[in-house]
């Protein structure tokens, strides 16, 4: 009977709701509503703050400006150097990285999270490492104590990048709540979304003032602590003191609809992580250990996509899954977060050369995962059928 079905599993559905749209609705139905970035903005980075449990938050215009941001302020405080990362991420993540002059310096994953393995990120700590920006993979977590602890007593920085694992925790704590500084997205087909946009969060009062004037054209003016705008306006005497320049900075502003759904979407985070959380472990234990790898670490895991992975280098069965999903209307991604291995993409290829061969782990996900839809929506029934489906290759 499976067979002949359409599952009509898209990666994502319904992630903008009614609810959603009235609410900008009723926000543009005011007298002479203001679209780009302010009141709405502010309340939403506050609203969020709240819900992280971060002191600071500001919202930029995707998940990508964030990693830049991010990047760019390191960049600020520490100077140039070494920065550790995942070969299995955002091409953004990476992207930034070079983009302000840092080296990557590349660690295989950890196949049970996803995320970087960490004996081989402290292997790779030296004099010259400036962060260690870290990514929580499709709702898992890749932290361990361990990584905690050495960072701290080494006094090297974390970044984490939240983009896919809103919700998420380690030991009972947030994701995105441990480093320097995080990442988080809210492109259409993550846990909730503002159309486009993303946001950095801190504790770090010097790190929330740099990124705010690095959203804005590196103006001073977007400071919102005193000292720091006077302290530019006496330094410069014979400049405008709302025309100071204190970064080469961009323009990533958000606008106000996208504050305004983002308000509205984060309501009902909570209640739609939880089904998530229901949806993948019953996808997991349908799903035949003896074919696929059912033993993630989903402890604390918030997963807005299923992952597929098979436990072992397998061709024919790797082109039976994917012509099977296509056949039966189930929408996928080869590659899990980002298509894969980046050290395979050209624009690291230039660089780095065939250094990918060196990571056996990511390059088996590559070859052989996938990641597949998982919405608050999606009936218990087609999970079964998916697996069903799933089991018989």
């Amino acid at each position: 009977m499976t067979r002949e079905l359409n599952l009509n599993l898209p990666l994502m559905k319904d992630n903008i709701t009614r609810t959603d749209l009235d609410a900008v609705i009723a926000y543009l139905s005011q007298e002479d509503p203001r679209l780009t970035h302010s009141k709405q903005t502010l309340d939403f980075e506050r609203e969020w703050s709240e819900w992280l449990n971060v002191k600071y938050s500001v919202f930029v215009n995707s998940g990508a400006s964030a990693n830049l941001l991010t990047m760019t302020t390191i960049k600020e405080m520490f100077a140039t150097g070494e920065v550790i990362v995942p070969p299995l991420t955002w091409v953004s993540d990476i992207a930034t990285v070079l983009q302000n002059g840092f080296t990557p310096v590349f660690v295989d994953i950890d196949r049970r999270t996803l995320g970087m393995d960490t004996a081989q990120v402290l292997a790779k700590i030296n004099n010259n490492t400036r962060a260690v920006f870290i990514t929580h993979i499709l709702g898992y977590n890749a932290l361990t104590q361990q990584l905690l602890d050495e960072l701290e007593r080494r006094r090297i920085p974390l970044i984490e990048d939240v983009c896919e694992s809103h919700g998420a925790t380690f030991n009972g704590r947030k994701l995105g709540t441990f480093g320097l500084m995080s990442n988080f997205s809210f492109y259409y087909a993550h846990h909730m979304s503002t159309i486009e946009g993303g946001v950095i969060c801190t504790n770090d009062r010097t790190v929330y003032e740099t990124v705010r004037m690095l959203r804005s054209h590196g103006m001073v003016r977007e400071a919102t602590l005193d000292k720091v705008r006077y302290s530019y306006i006496k330094k410069h005497p014979d400049l405008n003191p709302d025309f100071i320049f204190a970064y080469p900075a961009y323009n990533v502003r958000p606008n106000e609809i996208g504050a305004v759904i983002g308000r509205s979407q984060l309501k009902r985070l909570d209640e739609n992580n939880k089904m998530r959380k229901r949806n993948l472990e019953l996808f997991l234990s349908l799903l035949d250990s003896s074919k696929y790898e059912t033993d993630f670490a989903v402890e604390g895991s918030c997963n807005y996509a299923f992952t597929l992975v098979l436990n072992e280098p397998n061709i024919p069965l790797r082109d039976r899954v994917e012509q099977s999903l296509r056949q039966h209307g189930v929408e996928f991604r080869r590659g899990l977060s980002g298509g894969g291995n980046q050290l395979r993409q050209p624009y690291l290829r230039r660089i780095m050369g065939n250094e990918f061969e060196s990571y056996p782990n990511v390059d088996h996900v590559h070859f052989f995962g996938w990641y597949i839809g998982n919405y608050p929506g999606l009936e218990e029934e087609k999970i079964g059928a998916l697996c069903e489906l799933l089991n018989r290759l």
